[in-house]
């Protein structure tokens, strides 16, 4: 059961040459259009010379008693630990095993230093912090090749091994708004990254370019790689969220290094409840403090308008959050009014907000595909407003063309005395 990330994974290192099973099908979910295609026979390898067929994982009951599946992986993230029991409940109702790969079998050893950034949900600060850790360790003279977390939503065979160092790199891969919110940051900063779907086949080309990797996790999910550092990020915004969602309370209980993000715009309570969590369930974690300060181009154009806010798309479907930083900017600068997007949504942005209920006033930056990113564009069109607060790590004006000007907002990792960022890493 999967999403096309961490089910290619698993796949890859326990299953591809293991005799001992056959993998009758994948299921997916969460990604548009992923399903119906197969995991091509090229990546699948030599037990599976047909690939492997992608089936809807609404379809997963049918396809157990089908195929007569005795045992199902769950093998996706960032969902609470009681849909995951909801799932299992659904496989075993129809008479297989569930089960849940843990990292001893998943995780691939590098052969030079690697450091994880890893988070406990999407939205909490993984990207600004993996950012400064980059600028850090590059900044001290270290060739740092960033790997990315898996967005294969492509051609499998030809996402197998992808090398990003710059825009006209994200061009030729063909790149979502998704992929280039987590690639361009880092390639502006003059650090290459690598993604795609094999990873041991990633790591292979990364460790001849490189000193140290950095893994930059996403969907909160475990690293790939047997970490020599983990840092894992936390949000108070979500207090508590760190004990309820799959894996992200893996990554909490093992992480060497806790990041307390946005504390600064985070409730005093809210803040203590994470502390209290990391001394009852990880008291040897370093933890550092930090916020994400805001700011937003010609600010001064903000003040009085009607504005439509446009934030990270993961952070609000995947993560839950129902606001990011392009509201917090667009109240910081004095807008008047932030327009309601859903009765100009189009397409499968309407069918986005039918989906994730809690979203009323932000216009997720949904780009699966060239076709949803039309549709971006046309639902932004049609919004009566001034202008545009764009809160994604991206120049999405660059990426599509729209009658609205757009500002953006920048947002980067700032520690709060000592230890930060740099202490840690020297220790390192």
């Amino acid at each position: 059961m999967g999403a096309a990330g961490r089910d290619f994974h698993n796949f890859n290192v326990y299953f591809r040459d293991n005799e001992e099973y056959r993998v009758a099908a994948f299921t997916a979910t969460q990604i548009p259009d992923i399903e119906g295609r197969k995991y091509p026979s090229i990546l699948a390898g030599k037990l599976y010379p047909d690939g492997i067929p992608i089936y809807p994982e609404k379809d997963l009951t049918k396809y157990i008693k089908k195929l007569e599946v005795s045992e199902v992986f769950f093998s996706y993230s960032d969902v609470s630990h009681e849909y995951i029991m909801h799932k299992a409940s659904e496989v075993m109702s129809a008479g297989a095993s569930f089960t849940l790969l843990g990292p001893r079998e998943t995780m691939i050893k590098s052969k030079i230093p690697l450091i994880s950034i890893c988070a406990v949900r999407t939205g909490c600060g993984k990207s600004q912090t993996s950012r400064k850790t980059a600028l850090i360790l590059k900044e001290k003279g270290e060739r740092v090749v960033v790997i990315r977390h898996p967005m294969p939503y492509g051609d499998l065979t030809e996402q197998k091994v992808q090398r990003f160092a710059t825009y006209e790199d994200m061009m030729k891969h063909k790149c979502t708004i998704e992929e280039m919110e987590e690639y361009e940051p880092h390639i502006n900063n003059g650090i290459v990254v690598y993604a795609g779907v094999d990873y041991g086949a990633i790591l292979e080309e990364a460790e001849k370019e490189a000193d140290i990797i950095l893994w930059d996790g996403g969907n909160n999910d475990i690293p790939f790689y047997e970490a020599d550092l983990e840092i894992v990020v936390v949000d108070p915004h979500r207090p508590g969220h760190e004990l309820k969602y799959h894996p992200g309370e893996t990554n909490f209980r093992r992480a060497q290094v806790l990041v307390i993000n946005k504390i600064g715009t985070a409730k005093k309570e809210n803040v203590e409840i994470v502390l209290n969590n990391i001394k009852k369930f990880n008291p040897e974690a370093t933890i550092i403090r930090a916020n994400s300060p805001i700011f937003i181009s010609e600010a001064e154009e903000v003040a009085g308008k009607t504005v439509l806010v446009i934030e990270d798309g993961p952070t609000l479907t995947h993560g839950g959050m129902p606001y990011g930083a392009g509201i917090v900017a667009a109240e910081k600068y004095g807008a008047a009014k932030i327009t309601d997007p859903r009765p100009y949504a189009v397409g499968s942005i309407k069918e986005t907000f039918q989906k994730f209920t809690h979203l009323d006033k932000v216009l997720p930056a949904m780009g699966y595909g060239r076709e949803q990113m039309a549709e971006l564009a046309q639902t932004i069109d049609k919004v009566d407003c001034d202008l545009v607060i764009s809160a994604t790590p991206i120049d999405l004006g660059r990426l599509i063309k729209t009658n609205k000007k757009i500002l953006r907002v920048t947002y980067e990792l700032e520690e709060i005395g000592s230890p930060d960022l740099k202490e840690v890493l020297r220790e390192f």
